[in-house]
């Protein structure tokens, strides 16, 4: 399993968000640099954000998701067109799950497992 996972779940309307294009990013030495993408399959993850043996150091990353398309392909009008969860991270070789909750006016997130 990748070290860093997610999950979309759609609350409006009770189902995985299919379809919901994401990247991965770090930040060094002032920039945002790209480590990985996808798109949500059916249940709403992406199975291969990462190599399942790659080992993130210590430091500050990003997983942008773009949603605006996804809400579009719905014919729902949203408030947000992308959800920004900015995250640290020990650098021990933990695995760290970046869940979104999203609606089309609103979004939250926490730390799973």
């Amino acid at each position: 399993m990748s070290q860093i996972t997610t999950h979309v779940l759609d609350t409006a309307v009770g189902k995985p968000a299919e379809g919901i294009d994401l990247t991965l990013s770090q930040f060094i030495n002032g920039k945002w640099d790209l480590l990985g993408g996808g798109t949500t399959n059916s249940d709403g993850r992406v199975g291969d954000l990462l190599s399942d043996d790659m080992v993130l150091k210590a430091g500050r990353y990003k997983v942008l998701f773009v949603t605006e398309q996804y809400f579009k392909k719905q014919g729902v009008e949203a408030f947000y067109p992308y959800a920004e969860i900015v995250f640290d991270i020990k650098g021990n070789g933990e695995h760290y799950h970046i869940p979104l909750l999203l609606s089309p006016f609103g979004y939250s997130t926490y730390r799973g497992s």
